[in-house]
Parts: structure tokens; C-alpha cells; sequence
């Protein structure tokens, strides 16, 4: 099994793409090990020390680590756990989570509708090419609330990624889109 390595906007945040199917469905963000005990493959990179997020996406899997390591001392290890874990034919998550309540107003959901469509078509594509996902979260008022995660979670860019990017590209296409907030719920 080869499994390939890709660098992210966040330098603390290295995508792994193993070259099969991580997640048949949807994406699961762990920002602990806590979070993460209903993934085996979460809970074996928790165990590294100096890991702390899991990402689990449709065919890659990104890793946050903490500033004090550096990415020679940790990668070997991750690609370890990574490689045993698929080797082994273990199953990669044990659930989904439930979905959370989109904080909506239903007089708005024509308008949510086109925001989705656009979110999906245009904006998930290419955060997932830097080992991350974006989730709507509401809409109300004219703000967008979305919830960052993987390698967009803590990236330096992920501000101006909303602002310049996300929210220009939504207010262009959506005239009701007045502003874009990060969450994290």
C-alpha cells in the first residue's frame, strides 16, 4: 500500500491520501481523542503524541499537529498507523454522527437552497483539495454562519478564505448574502 502526502495552506496540517476510500459518506472532524473514540483509525493517530485533530474526508485524511512537533518526527509514524489500520481491514468509523440543526429561517429556503447548491458545487471541491470541508451551519439575516474543518480549522487563511473568497463568491451570486461568519458548532 502507498500512501501519498500532500502539504496544506495550515503548515501544522499534512493531508494523507491512501489511495482508497476513507468515508462512503459525508466527513468526520475529531478535535480530540475524546471525539474520536467511535473511529478506530482516530483513535490510533490520537495515540501519536503530537497529534491533535483527525480529519477523515472521502479518499484522504488530514492530521493537525501541535507547534512543539515537527512533521520528520511525526509523519513516519502516521503513515504506520494509517497503513496497519487499512492493511487490516478495519472499519473506519462506527456510525455517523447526527446531524446538527441548521439555524434557518424557513421563509429563507429558497434562498439557503441556492447558497448550498453553491457551496457544494464551488466552494467544497476545492477545501477538500487542501485536506479540509466546509459545513452550513444557518442563515439568517443575511449571514451565512459556516463551520470550518480538517485543514481549514485553525489555517491562517481561512479568514480570508470567507471573507475574500467565500463571501464574494456567495453575495455575487445570492444578493440576500450580506456577510459570512466562521462557527464552531
Amino acid at each position: 500500500m502507498f500512501i501519498e502526502t500532500e502539504g496544506t495552506p495550515n503548515p501544522a496540517t499534512l493531508k494523507f491520501l491512501p489511495g482508497r476510500e476513507v468515508m462512503k459518506v459525508g466527513t468526520a472532524d475529531f478535535a480530540s481523542r475524546a471525539s474520536g473514540l467511535r473511529s478506530l483509525l482516530a483513535t490510533s493517530l490520537f495515540d501519536i503524541d503530537g497529534v491533535t485533530r483527525v480529519f477523515l474526508g472521502s479518499d484522504f485524511i488530514t492530521v493537525t499537529k501541535t507547534d512543539e512537533m515537527d512533521w520528520p518526527a511525526l509523519k513516519p509514524q502516521i503513515l504506520a498507523a494509517i497503513m496497519d489500520h487499512f492493511v487490516a481491514g478495519r472499519p473506519v468509523i462506527d456510525g455517523m454522527e447526527d446531524e446538527l440543526e441548521e439555524d434557518v429561517d424557513p421563509a429563507d429556503s429558497e434562498v439557503v437552497g441556492q447558497i448550498k447548491e453553491l457551496l457544494d458545487t464551488r466552494v467544497r471541491p476545492a477545501v477538500a483539495g487542501d485536506g479540509g470541508d466546509i459545513i452550513f451551519r444557518g442563515f439568517r439575516e443575511g449571514v451565512v454562519r459556516l463551520r470550518m474543518q480538517g485543514a481549514c480549522q485553525g489555517c491562517p487563511s481561512s479568514t480570508a478564505t470567507l471573507k475574500h473568497g467565500i463571501e464574494n463568491m456567495l453575495r455575487h451570486f445570492v444578493p440576500e448574502v450580506v456577510a459570512v461568519e466562521q462557527v464552531d458548532y
